[in-house]
């Protein structure tokens, strides 16, 4: 395998030509965020195009939109229309996608689903709806593995019209969480070709809040800021905490929670959202964290200094409850114990690591955990992962080697028991990815959650043809684009998302649905939900099952794919149909 793995990066480093650009000679800085507020009917003018950052010693070369990372707030009310007039300046042809807004089907900015892709140098209007109060965001869909690391990507906040639909806050702030990979003064490259670390996506080495590498803010005692929090990073998870100040939970993907509830942290997978209030109520430092199960993240903080004089404290305490969540909650019984009316499983085939087809052999191991062994082809205990076979009779004890727990061996073939891929034949396995791993240890805590790049090489020699990621619908077979599911308007559809431990690679997927409706979480593992939010994200960890129910509501094309960049841009998608209901039905 490492000759694969080494052939794979030769050739890829090989291909200059392929690399996007890192010179950053006559760009403009990089400007501060700014929020824009916008009426119904306002015109507003989008621009992408190349900007120097710096990131502590590295002065990189990203893209912004309006020349900011991140791009502008959009600060609209609920109801209204606006027209964006996007304008691409930058390296790649573009669209944008409204994340999580159920606008009209034909501005959803899918590449030749929706729209003809913005040429470099062209201009597309999109007319934006916001017909759903909450937290919501915009980003590229065209190598979106490119456009979301180099800093494409932009909040929008919608304001109920119910005043009263928040509970009372004294003022708030929008939070990106991103994370980048910088090496030698750059960003790793990319490849015009296609995108590469698409076995577990592109994991960076610096966090970035707000497009910066530590959050400094202000507040007062006594004051209540809401947080409107999302993921934008191309696979990491977030553990998001704030020490010092207590939080509660009151929205997420698209609107309130039924419950609000106080919190200690809030996990969001790529592209999730949270709404946070947060009661400063200690004079000092509020600081912000990401908290794995094996490292704590300092983000930055709070400067907490002074009283506020301001009134949302008085009600903090306060638990409330939404009555039409409730009200929904209460009608799921029927939909909770009735079979899925579609079964989508999540699968992955890698032949970096094992090839397309696999001989018999007298021994396998897990590539992930190679103290992992057996007699018989089969999958890792600990993490999933299938089994590799023996070279040969002669080899030594530790024959099979976990790619991602390399402490794992075994002598037999089989799969890693922490991480269930299957065990690689130990000389093949690179001399870097031998040594143990410390963030290999959450795979321990069975809790199908990949925190870290637990394979770097690996990782970096992975692309399309020799990694794939499938979305399977269970009824049919049918992978990916191939997939034909049809609704209609009305339509309240059960879905059952399963991430099979049967694959080379099981590891976490969220799971998004483009703009056709939205969901509510049933059931996780069987488990029915306590608090019911309406989503479009919903994280499927590895091995686990979730029950979601699609309330369909907007017609047109739709996509769904996972939000992990590095997946979906090699496949790990596929459209569905709905049509309108007819009305004399």
């Amino acid at each position: 395998m490492d000759e694969v793995v080494a052939a794979t990066m030769k050739g890829r480093s090989a291909e200059v030509d392929d690399l996007f650009t890192t010179d950053t000679a006559g760009l403009s800085d990089a400007s501060p965020p700014s929020v824009i507020g916008l009426s119904d009917g306002d015109q507003f003018d989008l621009r992408i195009g190349p900007v120097r950052k710096r990131i502590d010693d590295a002065e990189l070369r990203m893209l912004g939109y309006n020349g900011s990372i991140p791009g502008p707030t959009l600060h609209v009310d609920q109801g209204s229309e606006i027209s964006v007039k996007v304008t691409n300046d930058g390296d790649v042809e573009a669209t944008v996608h409204w994340h999580g807004l159920r606008l009209e089907n034909r501005y959803d900015g899918v590449p030749h689903e929706t729209q003809a892709p913005i040429p470099i140098g062209g201009t597309f209007t999109y007319k934006v709806q916001f017909p759903d109060a909450g937290f919501y965001w915009y980003h590229p869909h065209i190598r979106e593995d490119f456009g979301l690391e180099m800093g494409l990507y932009g909040t929008i906040i919608v304001e109920p019209n119910d005043p009263s639909y928040w509970p009372a806050a004294d003022r708030q702030v929008s939070v990106t969480l991103d994370d980048l990979l910088v090496e030698e003064g750059h960003i790793a490259p990319f490849h015009r070709s296609g995108p590469n670390y698409t076995a577990m996506g592109r994991f960076g080495n610096v966090m970035l809040i707000n497009g910066e590498p530590r959050f400094s803010g202000e507040a007062a005692v006594g004051e209540v800021v809401r947080l409107y929090l999302v993921n934008t990073a191309n696979t990491r998870i977030f553990n998001f905490a704030l020490l010092g100040a207590q939080m509660k939970l009151v929205g997420g993907d698209s609107g309130r929670y039924e419950r609000e509830t106080f919190v200690g942290e809030v996990m969001l997978a790529p592209s999730e959202r949270a709404v946070l209030d947060v009661l400063f109520d200690t004079p000092g430092e509020a600081r912000l964290t990401h908290r794995t199960p094996d490292h704590v993240y300092d983000l930055g903080a709070f400067a907490v200094e002074g009283n506020s004089a301001a009134a949302a404290a008085a009600s903090f305490e306060a638990l409330r409850v939404d009555p039409q969540l409730t009200a929904e909650h209460q009608s799921l019984d029927r939909d909770i114990g009735r079979p899925p009316d579609k079964v989508l499983a999540f699968v992955a085939s890698m032949p970096l690591l094992y090839g397309d087809d696999v001989a018999p052999a007298t021994s396998y191991a897990c590539p992930m955990h190679p103290e992992v062994t057996s007699s018989e082809p089969g999958t890792c205990p600990k993490c999933g992962m299938k089994l590799l076979p023996a070279r040969s009779k002669e080899q030594s004890l530790a024959t099979y080697v976990c790619p991602m727990h390399p402490e794992v061996t075994s002598s037999e073939p089989g799969t890693c028991p922490k991480c269930g891929m299957r065990l690689v034949p130990a000389d093949t396995l690179p001399a870097t990815e031998r040594k143990p791993s410390e963030s290999a240890l959450h795979h321990e805590q069975n809790d199908g959650l990949e925190w870290e790049d637990l394979m770097p090489d690996i990782n970096r020699a992975s692309e399309p043809g020799n990694m794939r990621w499938m979305l399977i619908d269970r009824e049919t077979g049918a992978e990916n684009g191939a997939i034909t599911w049809a609704f209609t308007v009305g339509d309240r559809v059960k879905i059952r998302l399963v991430n099979e431990m049967g694959s080379d690679h099981p590891m976490h997927h969220p799971f998004h649905v483009h703009g056709a409706g939205r969901f509510l979480v049933l059931s996780r593992e069987g488990e029915p939900e306590s608090n019911l939010v309406w989503k479009d994200t919903v994280l499927v960890p590895a091995g686990r099952t979730v029950d979601v129910l699609l309330e369909v509501s907007n017609p047109g094309l739709w996509m769904a794919h996972c939000h992990i960049a590095e997946h979906a841009q090699s496949g790990m998608m596929f459209s569905f149909n709905v049509s309108r209901r007819d009305p004399g039905r």
